[in-house]
């Protein structure tokens, strides 16, 4: 475990994997009538008091500052509430892969967003690696997802969104990182500012019956509590390793674990260009991880 944890690629690989099975779980959750701001509060209050109950077990506790409060409210409106609610809205429409195709949109947005605020910029070979990441996500996404099946305007444009609120938070996350402070405790608070800002939401837009098809999934339910818990766990630690552009790339291993996950098991079809696009995805992937490695060599001492 202390090897992961120290490990960028391990890191990646994990955090992008956990947040892949979001995907299948969502679109079996929408589908069962749940309403998309309620699966987001499932997330974050399942991730955030899973967490919680670790961090209290290992005599930890959350301290509450002006500037924490700040980082926790920002972070759960811009990184989860929003766009797991843009995620969750899209899935029945674009399909599960077709909808993690858009998180592989995030490192060449997050890319931008760094070099114009000047955080932690990429060397070329970074670049070179995100370049390849993103031609593997346009051959994937001019199949339009499953054949046969054109994706509406409207649900397309609103999921483009979801890559853009991804970008900015892992900017901000960088930037206004409150100091001394760990991985699991930032996770906690704001799984908890996001899981209050979707009960608000839900009781003001549609009362407490929005609840009520939860009772159809109880298993998904579970399987998806224990999934972001973990996920969280090590997102945090993956932000504090890599950076926010390395970070980025979750939504790539998470576009391929959905494209994967789609197709065993919730008999999604994808054509020959989807799966050849998925393979250049994972290529830029360790082309960047190669670059990060090198960045880190030169930062060590002689």
């Amino acid at each position: 475990m202390n090897i992961l944890w120290d490990s960028a690629l391990g890191l990646l690989v994990v955090t992008g994997g956990l947040l892949g099975l979001t995907l299948p779980f969502g679109k079996l959750a929408t589908a069962a009538g749940v309403p998309a701001m309620v699966w987001a509060f499932v997330i974050s209050l399942g991730a955030g008091g899973v967490l919680l109950c670790v961090l209290l077990a290992r005599g930890q506790r959350i301290r509450p500052t002006p500037h924490k409060l700040r980082y926790f409210f920002v972070t759960a409106a811009v990184s989860y509430a929003v766009p797991n609610l843009l995620m969750f809205s899209a899935i029945p429409h674009l399909g599960a892969g077709y909808t993690g195709i858009m998180f592989t949109l995030s490192p060449v947005i997050t890319l931008l967003f760094s070099i114009l605020l000047r955080v932690r910029r990429p060397n070329m070979l970074g670049i070179v690696g995100i370049a390849v990441g993103f031609v593997g996500a346009v051959m994937v996404a001019v199949t339009r997802g499953e054949a046969g099946q054109p994706a509406d305007l409207f649900w397309v444009a609103l999921g483009l969104l979801i890559p853009v609120s991804l970008a900015a938070g892992n900017i901000y996350r960088t930037v206004d990182w409150p100091e001394d402070t760990g991985p699991i405790e930032l996770a906690v608070g704001s799984h908890l500012a996001s899981a209050t800002l979707l009960l608000a939401g839900i009781l003001a837009l549609f009362g407490v019956k929005a609840f009520a098809p939860l009772g159809a999934v109880p298993l998904v339910v579970v399987a998806q509590v224990a999934s972001a818990s973990a996920m969280f766990a090590f997102f945090f630690r993956l932000q504090a390793v890599g950076g926010p552009v390395y970070l980025s790339q979750i939504g790539y291993v998470a576009a391929a674990v959905g494209l994967v996950a789609g197709t065993i098991f919730l008999g999604e079809h994808y054509q020959l260009l989807t799966w050849a696009g998925a393979v250049v995805i994972t290529a830029g992937v360790f082309v960047t991880t190669k670059a990060q490695s090198q960045a880190i060599a030169k930062l060590q001492p002689a």
